[in-house]
């Protein structure tokens, strides 16, 4: 999901059906990857369907850049064990998605974000276009991929994102990359910022947070100098449906006091709980 113009752009993904397992449980079963993209104008509160992708595809990398969608990687099978090096590019204004040349690396589970004007594509499990391995999350999970629009090329960053396992997002404030987790957790307790001149990611001083601990869900959006922690909670015991909605903000500016909290919203009954935000910032 990511937010151009006055529209927010819903693409991909897997389709899931829900089966009846044993008495009133149910559960979820793939049913197939998508090509669909869905558009929803938060001006009008219209939705209306976009060209589809030219490749199928989930777990992959998106971000936007000079007004056009940009994806990378991702699965394309729910069968395969690999990812995928395609990528393309959407222009919302002609409703056309135009092929991109293909990363050196098979990766998915990767994140996308924009970055000093090029496309980063960080992480996930990944191996090399040309390795014959059967096994999956070969060597250059570590990795990243850098996409340069003016001159079409792709380029690898080796060790840029260190870990073996992918990130969960990393968000661009003021030109620095920051990230708070990976796919398996998603919050480790302080914020990270990425140095470009070491290639390491060091602790931003005064991010640590303990009350912000074991959400079911945590997605980032930055609005300015802030960065926005939407997070859910699971509150009361066993199969209680009974959760907490809150957002913690941290300014990246700050010398002390950085973190703020905002006023909890006490959710009830059976939720879905999303897992990713975005920002849609309208002209006045």
């Amino acid at each position: 999901m990511v937010s151009l113009g006055d529209s927010i752009f819903i693409i991909g993904g897997r389709l899931f059906r829900k089966d009846r397992a044993r008495g009133e449980e149910f559960i979820e079963v793939d049913v197939e990857v998508l090509s669909t993209v869905l558009r929803y104008n938060v001006t009008t509160t219209q939705w209306s369907k976009c060209t589809p992708l030219g490749t199928p595809r989930y777990d992959f990398a998106c971000t936007v850049c000079e007004n056009k969608i940009y994806v990378a990687g991702g699965k394309s099978t729910l069968e395969s064990a690999r990812g995928i090096s395609l990528a393309e590019a959407f222009d919302p204004a002609l409703n056309v998605w135009t092929p991109l040349p293909n990363m050196s690396t098979l990766r998915y589970k990767c994140v996308g974000v924009t970055w000093q004007g090029k496309i980063l594509v960080v992480g996930g499990f990944a191996d090399r276009l040309d390795s014959d391995r059967t096994v999956p999350y070969a060597l250059e999970r570590s990795s990243a991929e850098l996409f340069d629009p003016s001159s079409g090329r792709w380029d690898l960053m080796v060790g840029m994102w260190q870990l073996d396992v992918p990130p969960n997002q990393i968000v661009v404030v003021d030109g620095n990359l920051f990230s708070s987790g990976d796919c398996l957790k998603a919050w480790k307790g302080h914020i990270e910022a990425y140095d470009m001149n070491l290639n390491i990611w060091n602790i931003v001083d005064g991010s640590q947070l303990q009350t912000l601990c074991s959400p079911l869900y945590l997605t980032v959006a930055p609005l300015g100098t802030l960065l926005y922690f939407l997070a859910g909670y699971r509150r009361g015991a066993g199969g209680s449906s009974n959760f907490i909605s809150m957002v913690h903000v941290f300014d990246t500016l700050a010398d002390e006091d950085a973190w703020r909290d905002l006023e909890p919203i006490q959710e009830v009954g059976d939720k879905e709980l999303c897992s990713h935000g975005c920002v849609v910032q309208l002209s006045k």
